[in-house]
């Protein structure tokens, strides 16, 4: 016997309100699972000290933020772990953009994020762009770190790392780059920070502050054309490291990298006037033997500082060879996709960074940075080395290239990742691949950095 209409209709609305109940759950449990991800885990932190701080502090880092995420900016402005992230990419990037970091000797409550704002560079003045950054994201964001942190928390300062578009037009192109504006305020500064009707007091704080663009110092100087002399300001110098010496650093700013596990900037990590042994600028040894291996900056003078500017525009001549290299990348090579092949300065030279991910996979408990970074080059990147030097042309003028390798570490219950970056000069590189230097002779002339922090590393040793 056919069930009735009435019947039939009853049978439809529960089916419906069954689905509507599923559905809701379904968005619920992504939600929470989103919200989960929305900070870094303590158990992702490597060092002890920065570990226990992300432990204590977890709730609050969330609201945190929570806040940022729901303020209302003239454009849209996304946290990300890493700055400068593609605007094609941010729906899948990182959103953990709140953390504890160290950053030259003192440790720091960080905010990084990307602001989806393109200036135009014939309007506005360097200067004028990163007042409005300032004005707009840090001035918004202070007011939620307020209210969320405890104005005794326990480190020693709050930064801002925001990165941001820029057009420029040259004479048969234009382009768009990006730059990050970088603000470091003294804790007490931060949240003390006076009202818009109290400019010269802002001011102030802000001279007295550490402030870098582009990953140099910066004299920002509110509402203004141009901005201030940063060599004639009073900035604190609480655990600022002295200025760099040494060939390889001729003219160098001082370390501007908020975020120690990003790849997308560059810092110069080593000890001033103690560069770490077989590094460009010092004697190195390869393994097995006594005799010094003469390196990069004994066999050439050092080349003239480098500019972003000239990065950018390598960019943008280059960039079709790059878009190539970045597709054969992608298939062959491992590179990620939100990171394409760019051009950046590390220590005042031009480096091609290459962004790969490790197919190899580590244990923790059965591994150290330097056993995974040593069997990460011999294993996964010097096998590759050939063939990705191979295509790239070499009509570009620039200096090396940047390494970066994504490395994904396996840990009850869950699993963390880690940067392990090798910065080689394209000299060394060349050598490397025609078989004239060993892997070790190549190691000893390069920069190695683990998660931004630059190590020293014997292949054989650690094996």
């Amino acid at each position: 016997m056919r069930p009735s209409l009435a019947a039939r209709h009853c049978n439809r609305a529960h089916l419906l309100h069954r689905c509507v109940i599923a559905a809701v759950s379904c968005v619920a449990l992504l939600l929470g699972a989103a919200e989960s991800r929305a900070q870094v885990s303590p158990a992702e932190v490597l060092n002890p000290q920065l570990r226990e701080l992300e432990k204590t502090y977890l709730p609050q880092l969330k609201a945190l933020n929570a806040a940022v995420a729901s303020t209302k900016f003239p454009f849209r402005f996304l946290l990300t772990r890493y700055a400068g992230v593609d605007p094609s990419q941010q729906v899948v990037a990182d959103t953990r953009g709140v953390e504890f970091v160290h950053f030259q000797s003192r440790v720091v409550l960080k905010i990084t994020g990307n602001y989806i704002a393109a200036y135009n560079a014939a309007q506005l003045t360097q200067n004028e762009r990163a007042s409005r950054v300032f004005n707009e994201i840090v001035l918004s964001t202070l007011a939620s770190v307020e209210k969320e942190i405890p104005a005794d928390v326990a480190c020693d300062a709050i930064g801002f790392e925001i990165a941001y578009h820029v057009r420029r037009a040259e004479k048969n192109y234009e382009y768009e780059g990006k730059e990050i504006l970088v603000v470091v305020f003294d804790r007490a500064d931060a949240f003390g920070f006076p009202g818009p009707a109290d400019k010269k007091a802002r001011q102030e704080i802000l001279n007295r502050s550490q402030v870098f663009v582009n990953g140099q110092e910066f004299g920002l100087a509110l509402g203004e054309h141009d901005p201030l002399n940063p060599e004639e300001l009073q900035r604190s110098t609480t655990g600022q490291p002295p200025a760099p010496t040494g060939s390889s650093r001729t003219g160098a700013g001082v370390n501007s990298r908020l975020m120690t596990t990003n790849p997308r900037l560059l810092p110069n990590n080593s000890t001033p006037g103690t560069p770490a042994p077989g590094t460009p600028g010092t004697s190195g040894q390869s393994s097995g033997s006594n005799s010094p291996v003469k390196t990069e900056a004994e066999e050439t003078p050092p080349p003239p500082t480098a500019t972003p500017l000239q990065a950018e525009q390598l960019q943008a001549k280059y960039q079709k060879q790059l878009d190539a290299l970045a597709e054969v990348g992608k298939t062959k090579f491992h590179f990620v996709d939100y990171a394409p092949p760019s051009f950046v300065i590390f220590q005042n030279r031009v480096v091609l960074q290459l962004t790969l991910r490790n197919t190899l996979r580590f244990d923790p408990a059965t591994s150290s940075i330097y056993k995974r970074s040593a069997q990460t080059f011999d294993l996964f990147l010097a096998p590759q080395l050939k063939d990705i030097v191979d295509r790239i042309s070499s009509e570009i003028d620039f200096d090396g290239l940047d390494f970066s390798v994504l490395n994904a570490v396996k840990s009850a219950p869950s699993s963390s990742s880690e940067a392990i970056e090798f910065i080689c000069s394209l000299k060394a590189l060349r050598k490397f691949t025609a078989a004239e230097i060993t892997n070790q002779d190549l190691i000893n002339q390069s920069v190695v950095m683990v998660n931004g922090v630059r190590i020293a590393l014997n292949l054989q040793l650690v094996e």
